[in-house]
């Protein structure tokens, strides 16, 4: 009888040393690690992301080791804890590195320790509070202010001693050390959540402010809660990635991850002397994140949607194949260089130009199958945010736009195929494009006013300029009449956006 291939021995402390020669280690005494940060959602990103910043740092400060906080589930904690927190990072390129990461020293679910949490966030030791929990852990309304009304938030405020959300936690922990008179920690979002720092701040501020007027007070003179870019693509962890990194390193891991080479943190420069030395280890800190925010939404997530859509009419799957499209790719390139860039003046000429080129490589990564349907989900909430400011800034600047109004007409060809064909529409507004693009007919002048109507969708600044609504009916009806490849011919030759 055939026998089964024996499971190789697992990742740990004490199995290390039977990792593969190109396996990179910690480069530290993991047992001298300090737990500085207390960190809240240890998913993929965080652990790729800005745990491997950490794992760096504690070559030279100890203190920054991570104590990885789930609020209710602990898948992560189960995965990692039998490996002493170790795990594998593949980051992903024309050639693959393989290191494991250590900087994680203490796991801890909330629900099941809150007083081991409580401890933690009072330590002396505890310098930093880092948050990756996606948009809905903020428990924000429509606003971006603290929603009274979600059902986590009325339980903190009824129950101050007990949180359930990561803003209880965080005002909990702020209490207990103004009450044991210690500094309060720097609290620092790493979501992609527009104006993340701002946001968390207002919103911590505004829990603390129902519970502990004074506490309040002291949170505004006193916290820190700085503005953040993040980026990295993060693909999820599968069966796939734990037998290559079993293969790789000659050890089992029950949840290794995995990205792109690239990774980018931009954190807003505060005064908080205990901070780490962040640019040593290629970490940017700037007065001027914002600009980087924007930087990042109009051109890389501008060029996604452009692909996105642009890609999937011409019948391509993956990221890397809408860039390797010789058409497609010179329309992103002449997209980004003379409709996008220009309106990011905060940011000189060089290092929008990198940024470009860098933002190229990736998209033409060929180790990420980064599917473009993804990047397509959720137009609504995408295009006002990754399109629509862009094209304001050009059309009041007076300069080209023609092909920033080519992907929203061929977003508007998506949603009609998609219609058409019964294929369900990822978005909040999936029943109403459903609904709309049914009621289509190929022709922008019939078609353009079932889209303009959409709720909240297009800014008052487009909706009623008829110069945009020309542009972007000719845009669509070419599409209808010749294909997607006519916009990307737009490419070479001047453009009419006026």
């Amino acid at each position: 009888m055939e026998q089964s291939a024996a499971k190789p021995v697992r990742l740990s402390d004490a199995s290390l040393h039977l990792a593969a020669a190109v396996v990179g280690r910690p480069q530290y005494e993991r047992r001298a690690v300090t737990p500085g940060i207390v960190h809240f959602g240890p998913g993929a990103f965080h652990r790729a992301h800005q745990a491997d910043y950490f794992d760096r740092i504690l070559v030279r400060d100890p203190r920054f080791g991570i104590c990885a906080v789930s609020l209710r589930t602990a898948s992560v904690r189960d995965a990692l804890l039998p490996q002493d927190g170790l795990y594998t990072l593949l980051e992903l390129d024309d050639s693959v590195s393989v290191r494991v990461i250590g900087a994680i020293r203490e796991f801890l679910v909330a629900a099941e320790s809150p007083r081991r949490l409580s401890a933690r966030l009072a330590a002396p030791t505890t310098r930093l509070v880092t948050i990756t929990v996606t948009e809905k852990g903020y428990c924000l309304d429509g606003a971006g202010n603290l929603d009274l009304d979600h059902p986590d938030i009325q339980h903190d405020l009824a129950t101050a001693g007990d949180p359930r959300s990561v803003l209880g936690w965080i005002v909990r922990g702020f209490q207990l050390r103004r009450a044991m008179g210690l500094d309060p920690y720097t609290v620092i979002s790493c979501d992609n959540l527009s104006d993340n720092g701002g946001k968390l701040g207002r919103a911590v501020w505004e829990f603390a402010s129902r519970i502990d007027p004074p506490l309040s007070g002291w949170i505004a003179e006193h916290g820190r809660f700085p503005r953040t870019v993040v980026d990295s693509i993060t693909p999820a962890t599968d069966d796939a990635l734990r037998d290559r990194v079993a293969a790789l390193t000659g050890l089992g891991d029950a949840w290794p991850v995995q990205r792109e080479q690239f990774a980018q943190w931009v954190i807003e420069e505060t005064d908080d002397p205990g901070l780490p030395d962040w640019q040593n280890f290629g970490v940017t800190v700037s007065k001027n994140v914002r600009e980087f925010e924007r930087a990042k939404l109009r051109m890389l997530n501008g060029a996604h949607s452009a692909l996105a859509y642009m890609g999937l009419l011409l019948g391509l799957e993956t990221v890397c194949d809408a860039v390797n499209h010789p058409l497609l790719r010179m329309f992103v390139e002449k997209l980004l260089a003379e409709e996008v860039e220009p309106s990011l003046l905060g940011l000189d000429f060089g290092q929008r130009t990198a940024y470009r080129h860098a933002i190229l490589r990736r998209f033409a990564n060929t180790t990420l199958r980064h599917r473009l349907e993804q990047i397509a989900w959720d137009g609504t909430k995408k295009l006002p945010i990754r399109i629509f400011g862009s094209m304001i800034d050009a059309l009041d600047g007076g300069r080209p736009a023609a092909r920033l109004i080519a992907i929203l007409a061929a977003w508007m060809q998506f949603v009609r195929a998609r219609a058409n064909a019964g294929v369900e529409i990822v978005d909040p507004l999936g029943p109403e494009l459903g609904e709309r693009g049914l009621r289509t007919n190929g022709d922008g002048a019939h078609d353009l006013p079932l889209f303009l109507s959409l709720p909240n969708l297009f800014p008052k600044r487009l909706a009623d300029d008829s110069g945009f609504r020309r542009l972007l009916v000719g845009a669509y009806d070419r599409m209808t009449s010749r294909g997607v490849s006519c916009a990307l011919e737009l490419t070479f030759k001047p453009m009419d956006s006026k």
